[in-house]
């Protein structure tokens, strides 16, 4: 009988230790895998700062684009911003000019057509 009793009791310590183990593993592989992980974290700020940097470059865009149209304004009207837009829309220009068109300023000013 006392064999069978101290192997019970060592079964018993083995199995609570096991499942000691077992749950600090579990739960050390959920800090750093899951959704709410250390890596998921990680990914997600990287996210964030690529967005930020989405954000800036489109506010600055913006920012052109509004002083732009803030030229075109007809209380401040600027005759050569006008010439430009004229020139540009109307693919106008004198047989004595020589036309030189930066492909990043004509895209910005002029507007997508659906297609």
């Amino acid at each position: 009988m006392t064999f069978s009793h101290s192997l019970r009791r060592r079964i018993r310590r083995v199995s609570v230790s096991f499942l000691g183990i077992s749950a600090t593993f579990y739960f050390v592989f959920h800090v750093f895998h899951g959704d709410r992980g250390l890596i998921a974290w990680v990914q997600l700020r990287q996210q964030a700062l690529e967005l930020e940097a989405t954000a800036e470059k489109i506010s600055a865009k913006r920012r052109y684009l509004e002083n732009k149209i803030r030229l075109l304004h007809p209380q401040s009207l600027d005759a050569d911003m006008l010439d430009e837009r004229a020139r540009l829309m109307l693919n106008f220009g004198h047989p004595d000019e020589l036309i030189i068109l930066d492909p990043q300023i004509t895209k910005l000013a002029t507007p997508e057509r659906n297609q």
